[in-house]
């Protein structure tokens, strides 16, 4: 971000580059498990849940990527240690339960977590609007995907109800 972008935004840039860096953490600490979990789900019909993990890890890698990127264009540097990711993180590592066939378990898990990335994502959005435009975009942008997240894995809650 140039001089006068940062003057006009009203903004801590330092600050803001802190929050980015808590939710890139967590983007990767949630990529992580997805993926694991997607890896090594078994039971009855594993398959579709296998797809909606790998397929939201996907995205998890895309938002660790577009949050990284925002918080170099604005002259930090995101976490990058991995053992940092924890310590560094909103809501720290989501977990993985030892029974990869309790879909109820692994749906409890993952909707947690992206209700925490939507509380996370909405915070920075508010902060930005009408003042950070490219960020308050990409914030909005995360946060639309993290409520597709969570909504397509409540639809599965009713599904199993």
């Amino acid at each position: 971000m140039g001089k006068r972008a940062r003057e006009i935004t009203g903004l801590d840039v330092k600050d803001l580059i802190k929050d980015l860096d808590r939710a890139y953490c967590d983007e990767w600490l949630a990529y992580y498990a997805w993926w694991y979990m997607g890896q090594a789900v078994e039971g009855q019909g594993y398959e579709d849940m296998q797809e909606f993990l790998l397929d939201i890890a996907k995205d998890e890698l895309e938002h660790a990527t577009e949050v990284g990127e925002r918080i170099i264009e604005l002259g930090g540097l995101p976490t990058n240690i991995p053992t940092l990711w924890v310590k560094n993180s909103n809501g720290g590592y989501p977990g993985v339960m030892k029974d990869l066939s309790d879909y109820n378990e692994i749906i409890k898990i993952v909707t947690k977590a992206e209700a925490g990335a939507i509380d996370v994502y909405n915070a920075i959005a508010k902060k930005t609007f009408g003042k950070d435009h490219d960020t308050y975009q990409l914030a909005v942008h995360i946060l639309g995907e993290e409520i597709g997240h969570e909504e397509k894995f409540e639809n599965l809650i009713g599904k199993r109800k």
